[in-house]
């Protein structure tokens, strides 16, 4: 089974917000940066996954901070973790005044991705290896987020979450 780091499929994408981007209040529209975090998010998992990938899932996007016109947004991605033929990769969104050279986190989410072939078909992705400790949190985290993204979706059943269920029981008995 072919194997990546999060290294390999770091991907940095920057955007410039110009007035065609924002909306009556000079604030960058959400519907633009989703769609540049898409584009950021598919090639992470492109790299990864050495095949075309196809967006399955994206989670709840908070607007932490506005984004202006004449910023620079810098986004984020790496993949945190393969499943069978789909991958969870991590954003983080990052606003900059260019002239003054302050940087504030704007969001942060997850998207996932299907690898298929040439005729559509869904094809199996490699196998993560975390290198850090962050990224060993963020790889054991996703089988819980990837659970969570079943259940709101209806194609798994609650009393089948079984990482989600455990850590709700480690919470019941600190309290």
């Amino acid at each position: 089974m072919l194997k990546r780091t999060p290294t390999e499929s770091y991907t940095i994408m920057n955007e410039l917000v110009l007035p065609n981007d924002t909306n009556t209040f000079g604030n960058l529209m959400g519907g633009r940066l989703l769609y540049w975090m898409d584009i950021c998010a598919a090639m992470a998992a492109q790299k990864h996954c050495s095949h075309v990938v196809v967006t399955a899932s994206v989670d709840n996007v908070s607007f932490k901070h506005p984004i202006k016109l004449g910023d620079a947004v810098m986004i984020e991605a790496r993949v945190t973790r393969g499943f069978n033929t789909s991958v969870e990769v991590r954003l983080d969104v990052w606003a900059q005044d260019l002239p003054s050279g302050t940087k504030i986190k704007s969001n942060e989410a997850y998207y996932t991705f299907v690898a298929i072939d040439r005729d559509g078909n869904t094809i199996i992705v490699p196998e993560l290896v975390p290198e850090s400790k962050h990224e060993q949190l963020l790889y054991e985290g996703a089988l819980r987020r990837r659970q969570l993204r079943l259940i709101l979706g209806g194609k798994m059943q609650p009393d089948d979450a079984t990482e989600l269920k455990a850590l709700f029981m480690e919470s019941q008995k600190g309290a």
